[in-house]
């Protein structure tokens, strides 16, 4: 064989940004990266979360710094792409994970909540593509180009009853992998973008999906939500580490002809 395999998977020297990392989902993918030997920058919105996250990290042995950071503010952007070239020693790969839902029929769901998901999983993840390719691409701060992965959702690629507006924001960064994965393939700036699209995993937020259900009168009570989403999932509820492992997969040489795609981890749900 040309290359070791798992030498192929492995992330040692490179470094990794993630957003919303500090609990949850985030938390779980920022271990990952770190376990593979990257150096990770684990970033929130809530400072403590990111801090005691990063600090678990170092205690495992890990090398890993934290920033607060609101994905919204453009400014802050700046300030973390900066902050992470400077104290890790470059930018490799981004993980726009940070994202928000609500749960309301679309003839009750309010003009602020619709605005704000948009505002956080959306434009939060265009800075963040905007701001790591001119840190990735020849000639930036870190120049060695790198990968760009985007947190879609199943929901990203069809309609859910209650979740009109995190849909609509879901298909917006599966459309916005794409052009960017093309348009950096065409600019020959070695920067990949792909776009995951998890189904209902053990989280916090995925329980709120299952308590919205039962609260919106979709299901009757939050057991038989469950039961419904179990059905749909044939293989059952995917755990955080599922989408960690295929985010390793994504941020590793091992994918390095891979490039606007869009990789469903939904225990069969769409198959």
């Amino acid at each position: 064989m040309s290359q070791d395999v798992m030498a192929a998977f492995s992330l040692k020297d490179k470094v990794a940004l993630i957003t919303g990392a500090g609990r949850g989902l985030g938390a779980t993918i920022a271990e990952t990266l770190g376990a593979a030997g990257a150096k990770v920058m684990v970033t929130d919105i809530d400072e403590a979360t990111a801090r005691a996250q990063a600090e678990k990290m170092q205690q495992s042995g890990m090398n890993a710094a934290f920033g607060q950071q609101d994905v919204t503010d453009e400014s802050q952007w700046e300030a973390t792409v900066a902050k992470t070239v400077s104290e890790l020693g470059g930018l490799d790969v981004l993980v726009n994970n940070a994202g928000v839902e609500t749960m309301a029929f679309f003839e009750n769901c309010e003009l602020s909540d619709f605005q704000n998901i948009q505002n956080i999983n959306v434009t939060g993840s265009f800075l963040g593509i905007k701001h790591c390719i001119r840190a990735m691409k020849p000639g930036g701060p870190a120049g060695q180009g790198g990968s760009i992965i985007n947190l879609s959702s199943v929901a990203g690629k069809g309609g859910y009853p209650g979740l009109g507006a995190y849909c609509t924001s879901k298909g917006a960064a599966r459309l916005m992998s794409r052009a960017a994965a093309k348009e950096c393939a065409v600019l020959g700036y070695g920067i990949r973008v792909n776009s995951i699209h998890p189904a209902i995993i053990r989280t916090e937020m995925g329980n709120n999906v299952i308590k919205g259900w039962a609260r919106l009168g979709l299901a009757e009570s939050e057991a038989e939500a469950e039961a419904l989403f179990e059905q749909v999932q044939p293989l059952g509820y995917g755990e955080p580490q599922d989408i960690g492992n295929m985010i390793l997969f994504l941020a590793s040489s091992a994918s390095k002809w891979v490039t606007g795609s869009e990789f469903l981890i939904d225990g069969g749900a769409r198959a």
